[in-house]
């Protein structure tokens, strides 16, 4: 029975399935609620925290696709097409220009980001999904193997990750420089 069908049929399950999360989850999801708040709030950072962001999100992503396919054959064939959606959205990204508001301090070494919602968004995306794909795979484990279910997963994964590459990339663009990154 899919998640959605299970709570459409029975909205009180989702207070079983709460219960039964383990306690190290709600740690996790409070950890990536306090770099969304933060993400949301003009701030100075060190290109290290830049790029922490990404590589956090993209890394659980791949565990996302890893720890829900793993053992069904599938995994490489799975890993190709979170790549693909990860190249895709990371190409269409870096068309995009240097985010409005971003200054690069070359004395400071760091970027200055005006807050933004976008990725307390994009944070809850990958972590819902991951959630609701580890709740499911729960209740029918068997659904790991189905091409419908896999392929998509495994995308969707792919292209939230790339989301957060490519913004991350534009912002880079401004250590070459003001002009060069306007060009990009």
């Amino acid at each position: 029975m899919l998640l959605t069908t299970l709570l459409a049929e029975h909205p009180s399950a989702i207070v079983d399935i709460v219960r039964q999360t383990p306690a190290w989850v709600a740690a996790l999801l409070g950890g990536l609620v306090y770099l969304g708040i933060s993400a949301s709030r003009d701030r100075d950072v060190h290109i290290g925290r830049l790029l922490l962001m990404p590589v956090a999100m993209g890394a659980m992503a791949l565990w996302g696709v890893e720890s829900a396919f793993n053992g069904t054959g599938r995994l490489p064939e799975l890993l190709a097409v979170w790549a693909a959606g990860y190249a895709a959205l990371l190409a269409l990204g870096l068309r995009l220009p240097v985010p409005a508001g971003v200054r690069y301090s070359a004395a400071l070494r760091s970027f200055h980001l005006p807050g933004s919602w976008l990725p307390m968004g994009l944070i809850l995306a990958v972590f819902l999904l991951k959630y609701a794909i580890g709740v499911q795979l729960a209740m029918e484990p068997t659904i790991a193997t189905h091409p419908g279910f896999a392929y998509p997963v495994a995308a969707v994964y792919g292209l939230l990750s790339g989301i957060f590459a490519a913004r991350t990339l534009r912002v880079l663009r401004l250590l070459r420089g003001p002009a060069t990154a306007a060009a990009a």
